[in-house]
């Protein structure tokens, strides 16, 4: 009789929290995955043993899963158009992916996923999370990635099954308390080089001290 082919520890993860990381250059989140090597998923006695785990984590924004009064409609309307058009265009975006490496562990262990965060507004992620005005940003994980372990003393690999996802709802507050920290009272905009010419020759030509002080004369002028 033939032997049976080496089975892969099954693996189930679970966000654990979010919080943002400090000290840090750049605005970055830092998500905690509990990640469980199931007991029984595996040949052989005792806790499943991983040798290594590589991560790939794609985090997008479920923005079908939950609810927008008037002013987030209004605020969010770059995005998905005018609110009666949001039966079809509200959609999932893209966030990020990023690749985390996960030491050898026995049973179970904490994986921490940094991902760093932009104020682009040229970036929709960015431009949905500044549009909400309050509430949870519902988020869905996918996995996917190889998991290294021991068969018989011997190292195996396998790929992570394709539905290896997790949900998890982020407080608004804490990508804007994120955005305060590194960017207190301001916003980032991106311009075109004669754009940008035509302002700076604006702000000379009115004696103006600061970029904002030219931005509010324009619209003041435009009666914005």
């Amino acid at each position: 009789m033939s032997p049976s082919p080496p089975q892969a520890p099954a693996l189930r993860i679970e966000v654990r929290g979010v919080e943002p990381v400090a000290p840090a250059a750049a605005p970055a989140l830092r998500f905690a995955l509990n990640v469980s090597a199931l007991p029984g998923s595996h040949q052989g006695e005792g806790e499943p043993e991983v040798r290594a785990l590589t991560l790939t984590t794609q985090i997008r924004i479920d923005a079908t899963a939950r609810g927008y009064d008037e002013d987030a409609r209004q605020r969010l309307k770059e995005l998905f158009g005018p609110p009666e058009a949001w039966d079809r265009n509200l959609s999932s975006l893209l966030w990020t992916q990023t690749v985390t490496h996960v030491p050898a562990f026995t049973g179970g262990t904490i994986a921490q996923v940094t991902v760093p965060c932009t104020y682009d507004f040229d970036v929709a992620a960015a431009k949905y999370l500044h549009g909400l005005p309050d509430g949870e940003v519902p988020l869905r994980l996918l996995f996917t990635g190889t998991v290294f372990y021991l068969d018989d003393g011997r190292l195996q690999a396998a790929c992570l099954p394709w539905d290896t996802e997790a949900d998890f709802r982020m407080p608004v507050t804490v990508w804007k308390e994120l955005m305060d920290r590194h960017f207190p009272r301001t916003a980032w905009i991106r311009l075109e080089r004669d754009t940008f010419d035509r302002l700076y020759a604006h702000r000379t030509r009115h004696t103006l001290p600061g970029w904002d002080d030219a931005v509010r004369s324009l619209l003041e002028t435009s009666g914005g």
